[in-house]
């Protein structure tokens, strides 16, 4: 089976680390060891214990952990729309592909073959608590004249796309997937922690199919009216 390598800004790495044996352990190991400590505890101290290897090797790579974590989130959003890509290539119906792409966007995540390096399914623990830690940030401005939300913005702008073909008069096509994309992880997370704020129920094996359920009503209701 092929292995496939997603192009990623330059901007968010020193060295890219899918080119070495050393970058994808960095990679694969801190996606483990974020999932399991959380971020505030993650250090490239402990990574570095955790791969036996050196502070400064991984440095060569990530200028800091905030950025190593950047470098991740912005994976898994150039990863789902390459899936969403891949899924709606030979669909012509503008409804079956909208649907296709939020079912993509809110299913439970399961390891990719195609990219071995990586574990998804923790990446997607990750997104769910982690991710808006990329953005609020003080240097969110100049991170952006970067490029370094990329990927985020072409994943937004796909779905919008297909927004847009369904009802090329709605205003907010933009607004809608960017709140649909944040409330696909909010959602689980209340359910979890929170779960006055939502009616899904994290217990429940059709935890996805609910998250589905609510995003793509939401989206058919407000594009339709």
């Amino acid at each position: 089976m092929a292995i496939i390598q997603l192009q990623l800004n330059r901007n968010l790495y020193v060295r890219d680390p899918q080119e070495t044996e050393l970058g994808r352990r960095i990679v694969k190991n801190s996606i483990i060891l974020i999932n399991e400590i959380g971020f505030e505890k993650f250090t490239f101290k402990k990574l570095a214990a955790n791969i036996e290897s050196t502070e400064a090797s991984i440095y060569r790579y990530f200028e800091n952990k905030h950025r190593l974590l950047v470098y991740l989130i912005a994976w898994y959003w150039n990863w789902l729309e390459y899936v969403i890509d891949y899924q709606t290539n030979n669909i012509q119906d503008a409804n079956e592909k909208l649907r296709i792409a939020i079912h993509i966007v809110t299913k439970r995540k399961i390891i990719d073959p195609y990219f071995p390096q990586i574990n998804e399914e923790a990446l997607h623990r990750i997104i769910i608590a982690e991710s808006d830690k990329t953005y609020l940030t003080k240097q969110v401005d100049e991170d952006n004249k970067e490029g370094l939300f990329r990927g985020y913005k072409s994943l937004c702008k796909k779905i919008a796309d297909m927004v847009k073909e369904i009802n090329p008069t709605y205003k907010y096509p933009h607004a809608l997937i960017s709140t649909v994309l944040q409330a696909s992880h909010q959602q689980i997370f209340f359910s979890q922690h929170l779960p006055s704020l939502t009616e899904l129920d994290f217990s429940s094996h059709q935890l996805n199919d609910q998250n589905f359920d609510f995003l793509y009503l939401l989206v058919l209701n407000t594009i339709q009216s």
